[in-house]
């Protein structure tokens, strides 16, 4: 008589994939109060100061994403200069888009157009990466515009510079992650998180100038918690992906928009109608079935909206992070 038993390294697997996937929602829940520190600021300190502060306050991520191999140069080291300086731009222009959309939007608006991510992924990898995609993907492109279409209704409501910012950010944060995709395993992922650093510490630091003010203590401390807690969503995010599959560690990400109702609804007066509610849910949808598809392909998932982009790194394929293939 033969008895079953269960694999240790099987459970080890799974409790660590548990963890991991505990880990992310704790990580998109520190995205999500970075992000309701910018709003809470209410536009008084310039955007770009904003982004500027909060890049200084990234560097506290780099020595949790240094490897022991890696030396602190190879934060503005790469394999392709061109593409890295792509990554300097996009880093730059999505933190500060971000920025403005939560300052200018409530925050489940703004978070229902920056989950548009996946969407331009797909769109942009088929253009630049030469990818395959079926209808699949397409018909989840297709439903998340459609809810961009009902959340926003053009026509019906008056629109504003921070709807084109929520929609820039998002295509700046898909660009970052195809440079990420081309770039494979050839670069290193301090390298690319530096490109996103740097980009936005020069570009915003060069744009404040022109209005740079001097923050109060409260401000400060809200400045303080939008970077911190950015760098600290960072860090968290990227032990989610060593612990368990980048196809489980994206998914939560959606999860934001829960915390987004909870802080427009207790600290902002933010309300969400019929409409809104259903374009939100088709754009969740939409991103969901992308992320569902793209695991099925056992291509690198995009991740983590936030004001802070460079959390899309955090579960980029590498040698740490692999996604399993079909």
């Amino acid at each position: 008589m033969s008895s079953i038993t269960a694999d240790p390294s099987s459970a080890a697997a799974g409790r660590s994939a548990l963890r991991g996937v505990l880990v992310a929602f704790a990580s998109y829940a520190v995205f999500a109060f970075s992000d309701a520190s910018i709003k809470i600021l209410h536009g008084v300190v310039p955007s770009y100061q904003v982004a500027f502060i909060g890049a200084l306050f990234g560097f506290a991520a780099v020595p949790f994403l240094k490897k022991r191999e890696d030396g602190w140069l190879d934060m503005v080291r790469t394999s392709n200069r061109p593409l890295w300086l792509l990554r300097f731009i996009c880093g730059a222009t999505g933190a500060i888009c971000s920025v403005i959309a939560f300052t200018k939007l409530p925050m489940a608006e703004a978070f229902a157009l920056l989950f548009l991510l996946p969407s331009f992924v797909t769109i942009l990898s088929v253009i630049f990466l030469k990818e395959d995609v079926r209808w699949q993907r397409w018909t989840a492109v297709i439903l998340g515009f459609i809810g961009v279409l009902i959340v926003l209704r053009p026509g019906f409501r008056e629109l504003s510079i921070g709807h084109l910012c929520a929609a820039v950010g998002g295509l700046a944060a898909a660009i970052s992650i195809v440079i990420n995709r081309a770039l494979g395993s050839k670069e290193k992922r301090i390298s690319l998180y530096g490109a996103g650093l740097f980009g936005t510490l020069i570009v915003s630091g060069f744009l404040m100038l022109s209005e740079v003010m001097a923050p109060t203590a409260t401000q400060w401390i809200f400045l303080a918690s939008y970077g911190l807690l950015g760098a600290i969503g960072n860090v968290l995010l990227m032990n989610a992906a060593r612990m368990a599959p980048a196809n489980l560690v994206a998914p939560p990400q959606y999860s934001q928009m829960i915390w987004a109702i909870i802080f427009g609804y207790l600290l902002f007066n933010d309300s969400i109608d019929m409409p809104m509610a259903f374009g939100i849910a088709l754009i969740i949808f939409s991103g969901l079935l992308t992320l569902a598809r793209e695991r099925r392909r056992g291509t690198p998932l995009p991740a983590a909206v936030a004001g802070n982009t460079q959390a899309a790194l955090a579960t980029t394929q590498d040698e740490d992070t692999a996604i399993p293939e079909r």
